[in-house]
């Protein structure tokens, strides 16, 4: 597992591309799918915080996914689409830890573009591996989708 930094620092094209697709309407906006402690999926949407190169989420203190979060840390998260066609897609999976010192939630408060609360539970999101997704021939028989992926460690690439 390695930080989004990490990330950007061995795919910087990559990084961008997750970046400006985390953010494309201004605030981060994505779908976050976590395991429950009976073993299913959930699926939740957030706001993902990009603060000093690290990727974080802030969660409400009673949600379901902050339960499954501190029972499970594994999810996935996945950029919300764009309102046309053929949009490009973002993902990214790993694992979610814990964060409670005080400088690192205030950076990460500031940086937020949502309205986020101070009793918001903070994680950071350590990649495994990331995708993304760009479609070809949008809307005709021919449509295909290309990935482009990366995982961490050893001989990962995309």
């Amino acid at each position: 597992m390695v930080t989004w930094k990490e990330f950007a620092g061995a795919q910087p094209e990559l990084a961008e591309t997750g970046r400006s697709l985390l953010l494309q309407f201004g605030v981060g906006l994505a779908f976050l799918a976590t395991v429950r402690k009976d073993g299913a999926p959930r699926l939740h949407p957030v706001c993902p915080v990009l603060s000093n190169d690290h990727l974080y989420v802030l969660i409400t203190p009673t949600s379901p996914k902050r339960y499954d979060l501190l029972h499970d840390s594994r999810f996935a998260l996945q950029t919300f689409p764009q309102p046309k066609p053929g949009s490009d897609e973002f993902y990214v999976a790993g694992k979610a830890l814990l964060v409670e010192d005080l400088a690192t939630r205030a950076a990460v408060f500031q940086d937020a573009k949502h309205m986020a609360d101070a009793s918001e539970v903070l994680f950071e999101l350590w990649i495994d591996r990331v995708m993304h997704t760009r479609w070809e021939n949008v809307l005709t028989p021919q449509m295909r989708s290309l990935h482009r992926k990366w995982r961490a460690g050893p001989g990962g690439g995309a």
